[in-house]
Order: structure tokens, then sequence, then C-alpha cells
């Protein structure tokens, strides 16, 4: 029995631990083709990510990224492949910001309608392709592309026209009144550490992504809904057999994802820009699909992933001053540990269904010396 959890363990550890090495080999070659030092870039990654301000910029960095794996991972559980996180949280984002922009409200109230409105919004895009699935039968990847390419390139594109800030001084919707600001917690952080310079600012959404972890834990653990939703992922024929409703299921899945893809822009609605603009920040959907399966799903795995790509991320800056790499290492980087997680991920999947047809092969053989032994006895 202790061999067995060890070998479980071993298994488990093993999966990240050769991911990570395979991932450093791999970037140590791509950086000595390119001329750099392997040993001098990773020690300016090291060193810069030491410092505080550093440390709260990959803090920045990695909730959007954790609250877009947690939209990816919740359609993953129900074996749905929600491509569309991108548009859904731009969208919500826009929309967010227009709502946001064109009132001004008691703070509470203000910060609440922003949020409602971008959990609604993304929730009802993902629905969408949801309704697309159940009734249509279209693929959700496929109709996830199509949707990404009509919110970012069709619906933003001609509504940004319409709700330009045309008496501001810069492009983008109306600015958020202070009313619908969140409070940075550079106060909390600071009791702990020393005071923040540079500008640098924590984030109070993270303690939105500590909740939306917190509750994708207890829904897919802990409520019979998410039993339904591990069951139809992982045998949807057994789970309609036992009376779970697969298209009920996967409306709740696109939606549930949508809501929480909605929240990804937040950071820069309530904390940073204030408004939606033509800088606003892109990419963090996909960049949540491959947060989601480095942290295999699970919210404490997810988080590990978000910090990961939030440390790379904040290195590019730092290796372009030092002149010891180039950025876009750091783009190579990331890559090759989603790719080589994947690998690592499913040579580990293959050995534990190995050790469990053997266990259970070895089980069947001692069954009937087991009853002969007790029919003698």
């Amino acid at each position: 029995m202790n061999q067995s959890l060890t070998r479980r363990i071993l298994l488990a550890v093993g999966a990240p631990v050769a991911a990570v090495v395979f991932a450093v080999t791999l970037s140590s070659i791509f950086l000595l083709i390119a001329g750099s030092n392997p040993l001098q870039a990773y020690g300016d990654m090291l060193e810069n990510a030491s410092r505080l301000e550093t440390f709260v910029d990959i803090i920045n960095r990695a909730t959007p990224l954790y609250i877009s794996g947690i939209a990816a991972a919740i359609g993953f559980r129900m074996n749905l492949f929600n491509i569309g996180v991108e548009g859904q949280y731009l969208l919500a984002a826009f929309f967010a910001a227009v709502v946001g922009g064109a009132v001004e409200l008691p703070p509470v109230l203000h910060v609440g309608l922003i949020f409602f409105v971008a959990v609604s919004v993304g929730a009802s895009y993902a629905g969408v392709a949801g309704v697309l699935k159940v009734s249509r039968g279209i693929n959700e990847v496929i109709a996830t592309i199509m949707l990404n390419f009509i919110a970012i390139g069709g619906i933003i594109a001609w509504l940004a026209v319409e709700f330009l800030d045309r008496e501001g001084a810069s492009t983008g919707t109306k600015e958020i009144a202070e009313s619908g600001r969140l409070p940075d917690l550079n106060g909390v952080l600071e009791i702990f550490t020393r005071e923040i310079t540079k500008g640098r600012e924590l984030t109070s959404i993270l303690i939105i992504a500590v909740l939306v972890g917190i509750g994708y834990h207890l829904f897919i653990n802990r409520t019979r809904v998410g039993f339904d939703f591990r069951a139809s992922g992982f045998n949807p024929l057994a789970a309609r057999a036992g009376g779970v409703p697969p298209k009920k299921m996967i409306m709740y899945a696109m939606l549930l994802s949508g809501a929480c893809a909605g929240l990804v822009g937040m950071v820069e609605i309530l904390s940073e820009s204030h408004k939606y603009d033509d800088g606003f920040v892109r990419g963090l959907g996909f960049l949540g699909i491959a947060v989601a399966l480095l942290g295999r799903n699970h919210p404490g795995g997810i988080a590990v992933a978000a910090l990961l790509f939030g440390f790379l991320d904040s290195s590019s800056g730092i290796l372009q001053i030092t002149g010891s790499a180039t950025p876009e290492i750091v783009q190579i980087m990331q890559g090759i540990i989603v790719l080589a997680a994947v690998v690592a991920y499913e040579v580990v999947n293959r050995i534990k269904v190995r050790d469990e047809a053997s266990a259970a092969a070895a089980a069947i053989e001692r069954t009937p010396s087991d009853e002969l032994e007790g029919a003698s006895s």
C-alpha cells in the first residue's frame, strides 16, 4: 500500500518536474543558438523576480490569466473546448467600460453594476455557442472561433466608433469615474513587506480571482451539478444513462465559462486604464487555455501555471534591458513549457492506465485461489 501511494505521488510530481526540466533544457539550447548565455539570462530573470515591485507585476499579470484559466477549465471538465474566452472577455470588458463610463453611482453600486454587465455579457456570448451546439450540433470549437472574430473584428470595431469619447484627449470609451474604480491592495501587502515604489499597484481583482478559484473548486467537487459535470465529461453515455441531461449540462458549462471569462478584463477596467481603447490587453483568453492545460484544470495547478506565465511575462522587459537575451525567448519558453507539460502528463496517464490494468489482472488471478482457501477452511 505504501509503495503504491509513493508511486502515485512520484507520478503526480514527476510530470510537472519533467516538463520544467525539459523546457529549461530546450530553452537553453535556443539561447545558445541565439548567442546568449543561458545562465546569465536565467540569473537576470530570477534577480528581477526577487524585487517587490516585480512581484506586484507578476501578481497583476497572473490574476487575469488565472481567471481565464478557470474559465477554460470549466469547459474542459465537461469535455468542451471553449476557444471563445478571448472574444467573451473582450466583449464583456467593452460593454462594462461603456456602461461604467456612462453612469455615476455610489461606489458599491457602481462597481457592482460593472461586474454585473461583464458577467452577463460574457455568459450571454458564450451561451450563443452553447445554443448552437445543443440545437444544431455545431462543434463548440468552430462556433467559438467564429464568435471570436465576430466579437473582436465586428461588434467591438463597429460599436467603438459609436461610443468613442470625443471629448477626451485620447481614443477609447469614456473613462470610468472614481466611484467605479477599485482601490489597490498596496496597504495590505506593505504590512508584511515594505513600501511599494515605482508606481506599482497591486490590483484588488486578486481577491475576486481567489473567490473564483474557491467557487470553482467547491462547485466541481462539492455540488450535485458539479458531479454531473465531471460525469458527463468523463463518460457522456454513462452519464446520460444515469439520468444526467447532456444538453442542459452543455448549456450550464458554456454559461458558467462565459461568466467567468467576463471577469478577465476587469483588471484593466477597474484597476488600470479604467476604459476600453485600442491598447486594451489582448491574448489573455488564448493564454488562459494554456494555463488551464498546464494546471490540469485544478484550481491550485492553474494558480501555479498563472504565476509561472506572469513571471515569464515580467521577465521579457528585463532581458531586453540587460541584453542577456531577446524578449522573444519568453514566448518560446511559454510554448515549450505547455508542450512539455502536455507530453509529460500524457506519459504519466499511460503509466497509470498500465498500472491499473496490471493491478486488475493481478486481482483476477488471485481471486480463484482465495475462494478455494476460504471454502477449504
